[in-house]
């Protein structure tokens, strides 16, 4: 089915020698490293939350990302888990 600008993906990639496409099911968490993230927030800094106003929860999230975010090896270890890499081909 081509997509609404006119244009087929896989018509496009064959055409060309650089991408290189992968067919995934529509939802695949083991392989999308955003749901162990998720997964790291809802067990850990939104664990037992129950917020009304959406401020504090929006405030929880974020500081949640943020210990994350500077915790290098819990990103690494959310990718590691998908069997996904990150690098030239």
């Amino acid at each position: 089915m081509p997509d609404p600008a006119g244009y087929d993906l896989r018509e496009f990639a064959e055409a060309r020698d650089w991408p290189t496409v992968y067919c995934l099911p529509p939802y695949a968490p083991d392989l999308n490293p955003v749901d162990g993230i998720w997964s790291l927030l809802r067990c850990g800094r939104l664990s037992n939350v129950a917020s009304a106003p959406s401020k504090h929860l929006e405030q929880r999230i974020r500081r949640g990302l943020r210990h994350i975010q500077y915790r290098g090896h819990l990103m690494d270890g959310c990718l590691t888990e998908t069997g996904l890499t990150i690098g030239p081909a």
